[in-house]
């Protein structure tokens, strides 16, 4: 029996019935295609940060918008990896003196963000290396030494010369005498509690330091920063010997 229905009305069902199968595929694959090929590294805009926030996949890169720039333009120093406690950036223009806590707090949220686990097998070898680099930039950032090593050499100095050495031995001499009476006096003592007030008088040196140091970086005085770095180095390396004081071991200190 012949269909009684007209054959171009039979032709306009059949059309309309495939057509929209093949947009909604398309417009499947392009979101899938947007949001795996999402770098890893953002830039901290605002319009990322509401992407962020609005997404449905836990695992999707762009939880670490505000941890980097983007991936054509890579971190300048440690401090753009901690835009929220250093939004100001390194010496001149930032302070040199950091808020420890408030930086580990940014780290942690950071490494969370960047756990090889959270991304896309794609993802994953950038993740790492997202990591390393978070974890590099928070153990130089945190202390004050490293930190000021780390400036220097933004300013291409380093405290140490060519054979190794911090250069003191010829600059300071009065520095390097009162360092050498000082391990004397680890030494002798015959108990730990013996150390307490070369330990006390010691930190009271390495906080003159750091200050001294802070406001040189911050005065774009790299030749006072520096001096007062290598002065630092010595006694870091004095509360190094204290902490790892042992009667009647011998006190080494590397320089």
């Amino acid at each position: 029996m012949r269909s009684s229905l007209p054959r171009s009305l039979m032709r306009s069902c059949r059309t309309t019935s495939r057509r929209p199968i093949i947009v909604r595929h398309t417009a499947i694959a392009c979101q899938i295609c947007h949001q795996q090929t999402t770098p890893l590294f953002q830039s901290p805009t605002i319009s990322s940060h509401r992407n962020a926030s609005s997404s449905t996949n836990p695992s999707s890169s762009t939880s670490l918008d505000h941890t980097t720039t983007s991936a054509t333009s890579p971190p300048q120093t440690h401090y753009d990896l901690f835009p929220i406690t250093l939004p100001r950036g390194p010496p001149p223009s930032g302070p040199f003196h950091i808020d420890v806590r408030a930086l580990r707090n940014e780290f942690l949220r950071l490494q969370a963000s960047a756990h090889p686990d959270l991304h896309s097998s794609s993802n994953k070898s950038r993740a790492e290396a997202t990591s390393a680099l978070i974890n590099e930039a928070y153990k130089t950032l945190q202390s004050p030494l490293l930190r000021a090593q780390y400036l220097l050499g933004l300013q291409g100095i380093d405290v140490h010369d060519e054979t190794g050495k911090t250069g003191a031995e010829e600059g300071d001499k009065e520095l390097l005498m009162e360092v050498l009476e000082t391990r004397e006096e680890i030494e002798e003592a015959e108990e730990e509690g013996d150390l307490d007030g070369l330990k006390a008088k010691n930190e009271e040196r390495i906080a003159n330091c750091e200050d001294a140091v802070g406001k040189a970086l911050e005065a774009g005085d790299v030749e006072t920063a520096k001096r007062e770095t290598v002065r630092l180095r010595y006694w870091v390396n004095v509360r190094d010997s204290l902490h790892a004081w042992e009667k009647g071991k011998p006190v080494v200190m590397v320089h």
